[in-house]
């Protein structure tokens, strides 16, 4: 072989040696960031696992009210026991349907966490059946006057917004899917997601200030106690149940509905503000 042949043929190999090289490490690095993304994602798995606190949480005082596997720490409205109608059942507070509407399960009936709370914010899952209806109260009270909390209490409404009645009803659709019961709508109302999806629902007191969320999107922003709101209670169905509704009390209970359809909930987490 000539040497010019030769420079070629090391050239040549050289280059080939490069690409190698090259590819290889090239190889290498896609496969540590594949690895870097999984481990991101497992990691990110971890902390928003259903019915737990991340770090992140309990660093910002996250409290969770419902652990997925017992129901330590709530109890009937008007009761000392837990409801035996609602069950503990893959890992959510579940509520099976009676057919019974607003009467409600037999042995069920609305619950409540026994703990009052005035400034806060809560998160709650929630899931609703086919045609179903059920609600999350807020500075409840608990009264031999009334037989349910939604007759001291605020509510934000659980609904499936396309077979259930009360999405008809109440006015501009304040009776829809994350809505103040019978006072403000939901906006957007595509905010909900359909039947058999889960969806967040959030709710923020602070100092009368109070806003509903659903999957992120704020839908209800409303003051407690001001001329306004006296006025719009006053054009709702509440006075009628509760002359001294309006006068929502500083703090209270959190509470979920048994309206005689199949609810089910979890991520059930409170933040004292």
């Amino acid at each position: 072989m000539n040497m010019r042949k030769s420079f070629w043929a090391f050239t040549a190999a050289a280059l080939v040696a490069f690409a190698c090289d090259s590819t290889k490490k090239e190889s290498n690095e896609n496969t540590e960031a594949v690895d870097s993304t999984a481990v991101s994602e497992v990691t990110e798995e971890e902390s928003t696992a259903p019915n737990s606190l991340s770090a992140a949480e309990q660093e910002e005082g996250w409290k969770l009210l419902f652990d997925g596997t017992s129901t330590d720490g709530w109890r009937g409205y008007m009761s000392e026991e837990f409801p035996s109608d609602w069950k503990v059942e893959d890992g959510t507070l579940y509520m099976s349907a009676s057919g019974r509407g607003e009467a409600g399960s037999e042995n069920g009936g609305d619950i409540l966490y026994d703990e009052k709370y005035g400034n806060f914010h809560l998160k709650v899952d929630w899931k609703i059946s086919e045609g179903g209806n059920s609600g999350i109260f807020y500075l409840g009270q608990e009264s031999d006057k009334y037989d349910y909390i939604w007759k001291t209490a605020p509510e934000m409404q659980v609904l499936d917004n396309e077979k259930h009645p009360d999405a008809m009803l109440g006015t501009d659709g304040n009776r829809k899917a994350g809505s103040l019961y019978d006072l403000y709508p939901a906006k957007p109302a595509s905010a909900v997601n359909p039947v058999g999806e889960w969806n967040t629902a959030e709710v923020i007191s602070y100092n009368g200030t109070v806003v509903h969320k659903l999957n992120g999107e704020t839908v209800v922003e409303y003051h407690l106690w001001t001329p306004q709101w006296k006025e719009d209670v006053a054009k709702s169905k509440f006075p009628e149940l509760n002359e001294n509704w309006a006068e929502v009390a500083k703090e209270g209970y959190i509470g979920l509905q048994d309206h005689g359809d199949d609810v089910w909930f979890r991520n059930i987490k409170i933040k004292q503000l």
